[in-house]
């Protein structure tokens, strides 16, 4: 990896089209890439850390890994082109009857009345939010760690991101610090549940009822993961979810939003299709739109792709918490490595991306760049992951616009006044200095993948001295 920092999607790219290997008898090589193994994982044994007398590979030693990882997205042919190929040569291409199929197919799923399919994951947000009556002088609580996506749909709608610190064990908005953030002008909060985790809706729905406020949670990267057996996005006024190509359930682009409120989906309906009457939005016949909307139709090729990947989507899901498990048990004995925390009531996790917490001081000072490197060198992919949003320029850009200078005080739209409110230390320190990821499709292999990881991990720590030597010359 180069020094310059990737984007999310790029290391994710990166890892899932090209890899980095492992070193694997052909047959087990064959089972990771080309199916999920149907057999149940081996109990977690002691901990499989390699005896790491081997010259590290950023020292000129060889990598633990050398083949590809799975690939991703996954497609197989024989099963998943029947439907892709009807609705191209059906002619039918723009939204029809193969996105209701797709949008019943995921309400079912995850257990909501209804779905409705949109272009992707960042419009799911903004027509929710919209059609909340989320907007201008309007105050949205978000936490600083996730993608640009979920500020990105609050300042589309003229309202305010509040950033609420996180709980640094979990990589979650914290609950504890969401009243101290709540005003006058706070109507919504928006979890998220990043790297697929589930944020803590046991305490932030009772948070939410206290102060009225409404809950739009992004689980952009959460599909099928559960508190309690209830499936995230459905706690919440609305849940959304996106189906760009890294996701866990794939389309190239596209997103969804989800609720058991008929007159709310009926809206977002309308606001999808122009405004144009749908549902329970009626007006007189023959007066045409009847509310302000855009347009945000899914293409029914892109709903065939969803309906190949969805059948497979619950047992990559069994196997990455197996093999996140596992993974976590042994990387967790390493001094330095704090793998992520899960709230009380968790029964199953998405894990788009596996999270630990690295600690340098463990690793004789070596800085974390310098450990993503060398962990990179012994062919295992990872990255740093997300930096501070709530500091970024685009916050100052937005508060200078002609929409945000009408909307708002002046006082209220100074920038250093701003960062000043949303300061959050917690988060600093995960992107700035601890946070390290492995993504979705590593979780895909077999415990001896995870071995290798381990392996790896645990070879740089034994070797950190002589990395870091080797860092400072």
């Amino acid at each position: 990896m180069s020094k310059r920092s990737y984007s999310r999607r790029e290391f994710i790219r990166r890892n899932s089209l090209t890899g980095l290997g492992v070193t694997l008898t052909p047959s087990l090589l064959a089972d990771g890439l080309t199916r999920i193994p149907q057999q149940p994982l081996d109990p977690i044994p002691a901990p499989a850390i390699f005896a790491a007398a081997d010259t590290p590979a950023i020292l000129g030693g060889k990598p633990i890994r050398t083949n590809e990882w799975p690939n991703w997205p996954m497609w197989h042919a024989e099963t998943d082109e029947k439907r892709v190929l009807e609705v191209l040569r059906s002619g039918i291409w723009s939204r029809a009857g193969v996105t209701t199929e797709f949008e019943a197919k995921w309400a079912e799923t995850v257990g909501a009345k209804r779905c409705l399919a949109v272009v992707n994951g960042t419009n799911a947000l903004i027509a929710a939010l919209v059609q909340l009556d989320i907007g201008g002088g309007d105050e949205v609580l978000i936490p600083p760690y996730t993608f640009i996506a979920t500020v990105a749909a609050v300042l589309a709608t003229g309202a305010m991101p509040v950033f609420v610190d996180v709980d640094p064990e979990t990589f979650q908005i914290d609950p504890a610090r969401i009243e101290g953030k709540i005003t006058p002008r706070t109507r919504a909060i928006m979890p998220v549940h990043i790297l697929g985790l589930p944020a803590d809706m046991t305490r932030i729905m009772p948070i939410a009822r206290k102060h009225n406020l409404l809950v739009v949670e992004d689980a952009c990267q959460a599909w099928l993961a559960e508190i309690d057996h209830k499936k995230v996005g459905t706690f919440g006024n609305a849940g959304c979810f996106s189906f760009q190509n890294s996701k866990n359930i794939p389309m190239g682009e596209g997103g969804a939003i989800v609720s058991d409120d008929e007159a709310f989906m009926d809206r977002c309906y309308s606001y999808h299709n122009f405004g144009n009457p749908y549902g329970s939005v009626v007006g007189e016949v023959g007066a045409g739109t009847l509310m302000m909307g855009t347009k945000l139709r899914l293409a029914e090729y892109q709903a065939a792709i969803g309906l190949a990947q969805l059948p497979r989507l619950q047992e990559q899901t069994v196997l990455r918490n197996k093999n996140a498990e596992y993974l976590k048990a042994q990387i967790g004995q390493i001094p330095g490595i704090v793998p992520y925390k899960l709230y009380p009531g968790v029964t199953q996790a998405a894990f788009h991306l596996f999270p630990f917490r690295y600690q340098k001081e463990a690793f004789k000072g070596l800085p974390r760049a310098d450990f993503l490197k060398a962990l990179n060198a012994e062919g295992i992919p990872c990255a740093s992951g997300y930096a501070p949003l709530n500091k970024m320029p685009y916050l100052a850009h937005a508060f200078q616009t002609k929409n945000f200078r009408r909307m708002y005080a002046r006082d209220q739209l100074d920038i250093n006044k701003y960062n000043a409110r949303n300061e959050c230390p917690q988060n600093d320190r995960l992107c700035n200095e601890e946070a390290v990821w492995f993504t979705q499709n590593m979780l895909l292999g077999s415990q001896a993948d995870m071995n290798e990881i381990a392996g790896a991990i645990d070879k740089i720590y034994r070797n950190a001295d002589k990395i870091k030597s080797l860092a400072t010359k």
